[in-house]
């Protein structure tokens, strides 16, 4: 098995501070092979160099995801917005030295539509344009950095209901290809993908050697094996991409179905979901295991 397989720091606890610190032996303890990490808020308190050194001593490796907003945007039409968003790219280049961590995922170009409360704006062509050069202006000028630092970053399409910025695997791969730095790449998520997507295989393979990350989720965001999705077609397509890099599970759909529950917010665990977690990193390593051994 090539790919490492990884679980979000969402999955236990959020904001992830210095008193969340043993659920990093907690994810090894579970088989996980890596950790993916929200980048630290100054104020979460978050040694990075004790992070580091458990990882180092649990053999846990290290994703980072970012985490843009409208006051860190590089493709806002704001200048200061657009300052910060590239300033908090370098930062991220910076913590993910201090960490140990090479990749930094997400939607780094910082326009979010329901986690902000915005609702999409009728934007013309022309003011579409210059989103699109404003992202990519941004991006070309924190990729360099990165590749220098022997980081990357992966930008990741999201749906159409929390981003109007990039929705489409081909999109991502517009941008990434404009900025042209190995620096950036393409980071993929199953969940959007699952609406985006005439095919997510397809659009897997047409990623190709362009992937840097990749979160395996299902449809609803519950664990892998509990929706609709074909983790077998997923996992050969990856292998027929050449993909050997980290995947990553985000099952923080709680088993709550309660009548007007806001399912699109982060909510914490109320119940033991350590075999859950086992049964579903199990699934994804047989399907990756399958793919490599029928290909």
């Amino acid at each position: 098995m090539k790919n490492p397989v990884g679980i979000i720091s969402m999955q236990f606890i959020r904001p992830f501070t210095s008193e969340s610190l043993h659920f990093l032996k907690k994810s090894r303890a579970l088989g996980f092979d890596f950790i993916e990490l929200l980048v630290p808020e100054p104020e979460d308190g978050l040694d990075a160099a004790e992070v580091r050194r458990i990882c180092e001593g649990e053999g846990l490796g290290l994703v980072l995801a970012a985490r843009v907003n409208l006051q860190r945007s590089i493709a806002s039409e704001e200048p200061a917005a657009r300052a910060g968003g590239r300033d908090y790219l370098k930062y991220c280049i910076e913590a993910a030295e201090a960490l140990g961590a090479t990749i930094v995922g997400g939607p780094l170009y910082g326009e979010p539509l329901v986690f902000a409360g915005r609702p999409p704006f009728p934007w013309t062509a022309e003011q579409i344009a210059a989103r699109a050069a404003r992202t990519v202006e941004g991006l070309a000028e924190v990729a360099p950095l990165a590749a220098s630092a022997g980081k990357v970053f992966g930008l990741e399409p999201l749906n159409r209901f929390e981003t109007d910025i990039v929705n489409t695997t081909a999109q991502a791969i517009e941008v990434v290809d404009a900025v042209g730095s190995p620096g950036l790449g393409v980071m993929l998520d199953t969940f959007h993908m699952n609406m985006e997507e005439r095919s997510i295989p397809d659009a897997i393979r047409v990623a190709g050697a362009r992937l840097v990350h990749f979160q395996a989720n299902e449809n609803h965001r519950g664990f892998p094996g509990t929706g609709n999705m074909d983790w077998t077609a997923i996992a050969r397509a990856l292998g027929q991409a050449g993909y050997a890099g980290p995947v990553s599970l985000e099952p923080f759909r709680r088993d709550d179905e309660r009548v007007a529950l806001p399912i699109a917010h982060w909510r914490a665990p109320h119940e033991d979901e350590d075999e859950k977690l086992r049964a579903g990193l199990g699934l994804i390593r047989s399907a990756l295991t399958l793919a490599e051994v029928t290909h």
